[in-house]
């Protein structure tokens, strides 16, 4: 599978193992806190898969950018945890610097 596949799989077990870690309620109920354990593992262990042919900064900050954007929606629809206007601003910067690096810096791989 291509690094880029990879990668999104990864976020999307990080993302579902942090929305779980709520749930887990300290790791007291078992369904969330095993979500959060296999999550995180999966993530972590295709993460490395990834940054075999992606450099470090660039996966790290498509990682972090798209993690804090899909857990800020998850914990809107599960947890109504509504950011406010300065989150979303801050967001959305974090996305154009994500977008920049991959975009204009030979970071990006091109």
């Amino acid at each position: 599978m291509h690094a880029y596949g990879l990668l999104a799989i990864a976020i999307v077990a990080e993302v579902l193992a942090t929305t779980a870690l709520k749930a887990s309620m300290s790791f007291t109920r078992l369904g969330p806190s095993i979500i959060v354990v296999v999550g995180y593992g999966l993530a972590f262990w295709l993460l490395t898969l990834v940054m075999r042919t992606v450099p470090v900064g660039l996966a790290y900050a498509i990682w972090s950018g798209a993690g804090i954007v899909l857990v800020t929606l998850l914990a809107a629809f599960f947890y109504r945890q509504l950011p406010d206007t300065p989150a979303l601003i801050g967001i959305s910067l974090i996305i154009a610097g994500v977008l920049v690096i991959q975009l204009y810096s030979n970071t990006g791989g091109h």
